[in-house]
């Protein structure tokens, strides 16, 4: 192997560890600097008095389910500090655990490496999301272990973290609905953990309010706002035609947004039927997460720590398969520095907001085609025989 597999078997995986610790050490710090929790905290102290959740009038604002209003308001009485290192001790460690959870599916040699060296990969792109403590690490998590609990056909499991997805966030039904094309059997669970995540906020707060906050819920998802003179710049694939002066128009953009989701469609399920087991997760998950990024209108910079670990783990594993080559140095390479592309202002400057959807494009695109080779691979392989 290339790359020496003594070094990255434990260092990737020491890194991804040190540098939630540091992390952990900069919340202890200063627990009210580059996060996003404040806004949690804002949804459930409104929640808890009675407040409205939702502006429609603004793009910004709080974007969550009240029934993550209502789940979060255990790390809101923690305090700054110990509720910060709870919430995001809870994301890392679920995500940490889907990561390692994979990687025993995959199955085959040199499991620590490849671990290690996905993590490693993963690192940079993955680390600004951990650091603000936003709830796309823990979406992350639960959208790829309902991924594999769902292949694996396990229902308690499959409800469990259908849940989860959804309280963690919205877009999650995307995943539910992949999972439910998938798994036809699995439907009637998914739909019950939609009915739990929905009836669990009535258990605090009181029918009226509730009713009224589903509304402007509903609305909220469905109108993206009605004003569009807000500071957020979606960084999807509508971004580059944006910044290159050639905004494209909104019709359009729907209609990409549908035949991509029709491709993905096509692709995980192809890649349920021909790819080995462990192999298939991987590969579903990742073109579901390239999906729920590029194609999200409400995708921003951070959002792309959704992808960075199936992607590395994926590399890790065509760079395992493939002992290396040119397709995995490329894509090590361009994933890994695509996470640095924010760590200096004029870089961020000169980057945002065209060239992470570019590079994901890229990323992703590449590892399909590889998964979809190799189940060309595999079908090849067990064709019929002639006999002379």
């Amino acid at each position: 192997m290339t790359i020496s597999k003594p070094v990255f078997d434990r260092l990737g995986l020491g890194m991804w560890i040190g540098a939630f610790l540091i992390v952990l050490g900069l919340v202890l710090w200063s627990p009210g600097t580059r996060t996003v929790t404040q806004a949690y905290g804002y949804g459930s102290e409104a929640f808890l008095t009675g407040r409205p959740l939702y502006n429609l009038q603004s793009e910004m604002g709080y974007l969550y389910a009240p029934a993550f209003a209502a789940l979060y308001l255990p790390v809101l009485k923690l305090g700054p500090y110990l509720g910060g290192v709870v919430w995001h001790v809870v994301g890392f460690a679920a995500l940490t655990f889907a990561a390692m959870r994979q990687v025993r599916k995959i199955g085959g040699e040199e499991l620590p490496w490849l671990l290690s060296f996905g993590l490693f990969l993963a690192l940079p792109m993955a680390l600004g999301a951990i650091r603000n403590g936003q709830a796309t690490i823990l979406l992350t998590a639960a959208c790829w272990l309902l991924t594999l609990s769902a292949l694996e056909g396990r229902r308690a499991e499959t409800f469990f973290w259908a849940s989860v997805a959804i309280i963690a966030k919205p877009t999650a039904i995307i995943m539910l609905l992949l999972v439910g094309a998938l798994r036809l059997r699995l439907i009637p669970v998914l739909v019950l953990a939609v009915l739990l995540v929905l009836a669990i906020p009535y258990a605090f707060a009181p029918a009226g309010y509730l009713n009224q906050q589903y509304g402007d819920f509903a609305r909220m998802l469905t109108s993206m706002a009605v004003d569009k003179s807000g500071h957020f710049v979606p960084t999807d694939f509508t971004a580059p035609f944006t910044s290159a002066g050639l905004p494209m128009p909104e019709f359009a953009a729907t209609i990409v947004r549908i035949v991509g989701a029709l491709l993905t469609l096509s692709t995980v399920l192809w890649f349920d039927r021909k790819l080995q087991p462990g192999i298939a997760a991987l590969a579903i998950f990742l073109a579901a997460a390239f999906y729920m990024c590029v194609f999200n209108p409400r995708v921003e910079p951070n959002t792309y720590a959704m992808i960075a670990v199936p992607a590395g783990l994926a590399i890790a594993t065509l760079w395992r398969e493939e002992r290396g080559g040119v397709l995995a140095s490329v894509l090590s390479t361009v994933l890994f520095l695509t996470g640095l592309t924010s760590v200096e202002r004029h870089m961020h400057d000169f980057f945002y907001p065209w060239f992470r959807p570019i590079a994901v494009t890229f990323i992703a695109c590449s590892l399909i085609w590889w998964f979809w080779a190799k189940a060309r691979e595999k079908i090849v392989s067990v064709g019929p025989v002639a006999h002379g």
